[in-house]
């Protein structure tokens, strides 16, 4: 009966989150491990350019859906998309160097739509492609579950999100990459299109943040809650 007592009285521990991440911290750039957090996003970006998997964000989607969850701060998400873009644009730089013939024969890497798909298709890919991307970071790494098997449900997503919109897009979902490659290719088709790997992401991530963070987690909160306040006999 004591132990049922005290258990009744522990919080929550599967949605007990860490305080929320401020808007604006400027201490954070007076500290080490942010610059060290930049340079592990800008390597992490550089080397899995065209495998992505769950390493850090490498993802300015994945920043931007962990900092509207307040997950992290806006000076570090911004931080980190920089670090990001430019890991992407040394990554293109160093592929184009050591395989000149292959790059220029896949078009340089870079996203655009497909023949035979319009834009709106292709923005609808990414919106949706995202957002399967960030709602599996968010579940995989929700403080209820071991982060040692989050990268195994994230690459999963990415591979299946690939298969998806590779005959679309090319596979966006990471607005770095995308631009990587633009910057390096500089192709105006690469361009025109450029804006869809940026808005789709940024869209799909924040349907994902908002869907996860205040539906799903503030519905299982009020759940729990009543459940802890009226326990069965």
């Amino acid at each position: 009966m004591a132990k049922e007592v005290s258990e009744e009285r522990q919080p929550g521990k599967d949605y007990v989150d860490p305080p929320p991440a401020p808007l604006i911290d400027m201490a954070e750039i007076k500290l080490w491990s942010f610059y060290r957090a930049l340079i592990a996003e800008f390597i992490a970006t550089l080397f899995p350019l065209y495998h992505c998997s769950y390493c850090g964000h490498i993802n300015p989607a994945v920043s931007f859906g962990l900092f509207l969850a307040r997950k992290v701060s806006l000076i570090r998400a911004v931080a980190y998309m920089v670090a990001q873009c430019l890991g992407a644009i040394c990554g293109v730089g160093l592929v184009k160097a050591f395989m000149k013939h292959p790059y220029n024969g896949l078009g340089g890497g870079a996203n655009t739509v497909a023949p035979g798909y319009n834009k709106g298709t292709a923005l609808g890919a990414e919106i949706i492609g995202t957002f399967v991307l960030v709602y599996t970071v968010f579940s995989a790494t929700d403080p209820k579950r071991s982060a040692l098997l989050a990268p195994l449900p994230i690459g999963f997503a990415v591979f299946m999100v690939h298969l998806a919109t590779i005959p679309i897009t090319g596979t966006g979902i990471n607005p770095a990459r995308s631009f990587g490659a633009a910057v390096i290719y500089n192709n105006d088709k690469a361009w025109d299109d450029h804006w869809i790997f940026w808005v789709g992401p940024f869209v799909g991530a924040l349907a994902a943040a908002a869907y996860h963070q205040y539906i799903l987690r503030a519905a299982a909160i009020k759940a729990l809650g009543s459940f802890r306040s009226n326990p069965t006999n």
